[in-house]
């Protein structure tokens, strides 16, 4: 009972989708802002969100872990694109992963997605992860978040204001509840300290 009423109370701090003018500011600046959102996507199947829990900001060409260090490609393109359109890349020929564009159209930046507290949809999430799992694995990574939500290629450059991928006001997480650290799951400038997560969220995919 405690456990629903608490769904219901999230549920109910969900607010408007976030203007253009949130992610045209500097790439760090978003992703911290970002934690305590909502990411929504709406698909044939239905509509499925979490609350954005983890984040990693990627900077620019002069940041050898952002893939615009190869510059401008086929693959890179939505990078420097206007400020609040979805990246979505393929990663180890199997996981697609989410990132919202920031800062300036021509200079490319984004924050990844990394983990989300699911909200809505959650069954039709363990339909996609497998019925076995918890609630927690369903989105504690960027990856697994993407087969919840149904996230993939379509969405790719798409306008994160209009849906069917939008992210929404959530409940603004205050200083104290955030940790600022290194990125993980990469090797070029790892230790730069560019991710921030909720303190204490079991949906965090690595503390």
């Amino acid at each position: 009972m405690k456990e629903n009423a608490a769904l219901t109370a999230r549920r109910s701090r969900i607010g408007k989708v976030l203007p253009a003018t949130f992610y045209d500011r500097d790439t760090e600046h978003v992703s911290r802002e970002l934690l305590g959102c909502v990411l929504e996507c709406t698909t044939a199947e239905g509509k499925a969100s979490g609350i954005i829990v983890e984040t990693e900001a990627y900077i620019g060409e002069h940041d050898p872990a952002c893939h615009a260090a190869a510059g401008r490609t086929g693959r890179t393109a939505p990078l420097y694109g206007r400020p609040g359109i979805a990246y979505v890349y393929f990663i180890y020929g199997m996981y697609w992963c989410v990132n919202a564009v920031t800062r300036a159209e021509g200079l490319p930046s984004a924050v990844l997605i990394r983990a989300l507290e699911p909200v809505t949809g959650i069954e039709l999430m363990r339909a996609r992860r497998g019925p076995a799992r918890s609630d927690r694995e369903l989105t504690n990574g960027p990856g697994k978040l993407c087969i919840a939500l149904g996230i993939g290629r379509e969405h790719n450059g798409t306008s994160l204001l209009r849906g069917p991928l939008v992210i929404r006001e959530g409940e603004r997480v205050g200083g104290r509840d955030v940790v600022v650290a290194s990125r993980i799951g990469i090797k070029k400038a790892a230790d730069w300290p560019l991710r921030w997560y909720i303190r204490n969220n079991d949906f965090v995919s690595r503390r």
